[in-house]
């Protein structure tokens, strides 16, 4: 090998080694094996370990050869990620040129063109036109009905407008209003699609070993059709860095970043519930702490110059959504259409979300292993969203970070975004009175989108809570087509950690030297045996340092693997 090329990942085993010594239901799913193809203790390409990527690249020249040199080049994982991200969010871009107003007059049909957008109406509609201040300033207008930080973001946004030339004040021409909004937009499609750029760049780093899943972020449909409707992509972005540094075992910046997090939205608040067990199972308080203390702060720093300068309009965000009933996306919106509408919602939609979480706490207590932190994020995150007063086509770019951390398939990514899509064209019509029926009867068209779109999310719901109950099929942990395994590439200072002595499900450690019965599984959690020798059909012990990016077979027989990886 000297002599030859590098290989662009090291050969460590192949697919007739692991076919002797068995494998997992996930490599049994996604991997086509009709090849005798390597495996890797590296990050693996998709096409060597999803079934659907390689079954598409078979008609593209066919998945990348066992020698390919990919090691000295430049395009890596993350750059393909951020060039797919620009695209697909340029192509979002150009989707809503029809709805881009350029002289006074122009009314074009938002609704039936799909390219609704709350960015220059709200410029125009909630003082920042004039020149106010979001919060400290007030008129006769109402309040900006956000969280402070997307305020702050947006004020922020309005002063580079200005210095671009966007005019303002309260005695603008129509054109002049024109013109300044268009510069706003224009600058808005500049400030978000680089917070989509962070965004995926965080979710590279996230999962080390599969930096290619990004690409389910940076391709979504989803993306393009969603990211200019309003500001989400603030909180999104911050909530990702959150999760990469959580990863990077930085608790502290992680606080700040979901402080940040919820100071623009609310929703990064639901991720410190799980979070908590997760890390009192893991005995890791101190770090929850640290981490706890940092939010905390970050939080407040952002509040305090409203909150203090402006308390009634600080609270403006909250008595919005207190007072608002079933609406737009949510099932309680369709009850009310169906002429059900629920009393006590908000107790209601509390209630059960409260229980969701208590069902998550337990499942991350008493779970055979300890879950993933992407598992139990994207758990909670989805419970709100699916039991939440309003569910608008934007906020799946909450959730699609946390559906490719919890389950990074092609296959489930088509259905969550199939979904998404059903939604995101219904809700549209839905509101330009294009789906409703000749007769003048009710909607039935959008209420079916609503229903297709939460079940979509429900079945990813499903399959995570299988892969936590059930580790083998664990995509992240037992990737197809890689000899090692891994515990938990996310949970920074909870990856590899073992449960605390008080756990009563917890599995105790081997004895040193200890063997096992054949056929007998490895306990969860638990480090290898010095010396022990693997069980025949026994899965590897996932994460386990001593096993880590090593052949199966060398460790059974002491014997070093030969270059084709057999004993």
């Amino acid at each position: 090998m000297a002599d030859g090329p590098r290989p662009a990942i090291e050969i460590v085993d192949t697919a007739s080694a692991r076919a002797r010594r068995g494998r997992g239901p996930a490599a049994e799913a996604w991997l086509d094996e009709r090849t005798d193809g390597p495996v890797t203790g590296s990050p693996v390409p998709p096409s060597w370990s999803d079934r659907l990527v390689r079954a598409t690249s078979q008609r593209l020249g066919g998945p990348l050869g066992r020698r390919a040199d990919t090691l000295g080049s430049w395009w890596t994982a993350g750059r393909w990620a951020l060039l797919t991200a620009t695209v697909v969010y340029l192509l979002g871009v150009l989707v809503r040129l029809p709805c881009r107003i350029t002289e006074a007059g122009q009314s074009p049909d938002s609704f039936r063109w799909m390219c609704y957008s709350d960015i220059g109406i709200l410029y125009q509609l909630r003082g920042l036109m004039l020149g106010n201040v979001p919060y400290l300033d007030s008129g006769s207008y109402p309040v900006l009905e956000y969280p402070v930080l997307t305020g702050w973001f947006l004020q922020l946004e309005r002063v580079i407008s200005s210095a671009l030339g966007a005019p303002t004040g309260s005695q603008l021409t129509a054109q002049q209003q024109v013109d300044s909004t268009l510069i706003f937009t224009d600058v808005n499609v500049v400030v978000l699609g680089a917070l989509l750029l962070v965004t995926v760049w965080a979710q590279v780093g996230a999962v080390p070993h599969r930096p290619w899943d990004a690409l389910m972020v940076a391709a979504s449909p989803c993306v393009a059709a969603t990211a200019l409707i309003n500001w989400d992509l603030l909180p999104v972005a911050l909530t990702a860095l959150g999760v990469l540094c959580w990863a990077r075992r930085r608790p502290g910046w992680a606080g700040v970043f979901w402080g940040l997090g919820m100071a623009a939205k609310l929703y990064p608040l639901f991720l410190l519930g799980p979070l908590l067990f997760l890390c009192l199972r893991a005995g890791r308080l101190r770090e929850f702490g640290r981490m706890l203390a940092a939010f905390a702060v970050a939080w407040l720093v952002m509040n305090l110059p409203a909150l203090w300068l402006a308390p009634d309009n600080w609270l403006s965000f909250w008595t919005f959504n207190s007072d608002r009933s079933g609406d737009l996306g949510s099932i309680w919106y369709v009850l009310s259409l169906a002429g059900h509408p629920v009393d006590g919602l908000n107790t209601l939609a509390l209630a059960i979300f409260g229980l969701l979480c208590v069902g998550i706490a337990a499942l991350i207590l008493v779970a055979p292993r300890r879950p993933r932190l992407g598992q139990v994020l994207f758990l909670v995150v989805a419970a709100f969203l699916l039991t939440n007063k309003v569910y608008s086509p934007q906020y799946v770019l909450w959730l699609l970070p946390f559906v490719v951390l919890a389950r990074p398939v092609w296959r489930d990514w088509l259905i969550v975004t199939a979904g998404e899509l059903v939604y995101f064209g219904a809700i549209w019509w839905h509101l330009g009175g294009l789906l409703a029926p000749g007769s003048d009867g009710p909607d039935k068209v959008y209420w079916l989108a609503v229903i297709v779109r939460m079940a979509a999310q429900l079945w990813i719901v499903a399959v995570v809570v299988r892969d936590l109950w059930r580790p083998e099929h664990d995509v992240v942990r037992h990737p197809p087509g890689v000899t090692r395994s891994f515990d938990d590439p996310t949970g920074g200072v909870l990856d590899q950690a073992p449960d605390v002595d008080w756990l009563p499900l917890r599995r105790a450690p081997l004895t040193p030297g200890a063997s096992l019965p054949t056929g007998a599984p490895l306990p969860t959690g638990a480090p290898l045996p010095t010396g022990a020798p693997l069980p025949t059909g026994a899965p590897l012990p996932t994460g386990d340092p001593a096993t880590a990016g090593a052949p199966a077979t060398a460790g059974a027989t002491g014997d070093p693997p030969d270059r084709d990886g057999h004993a």
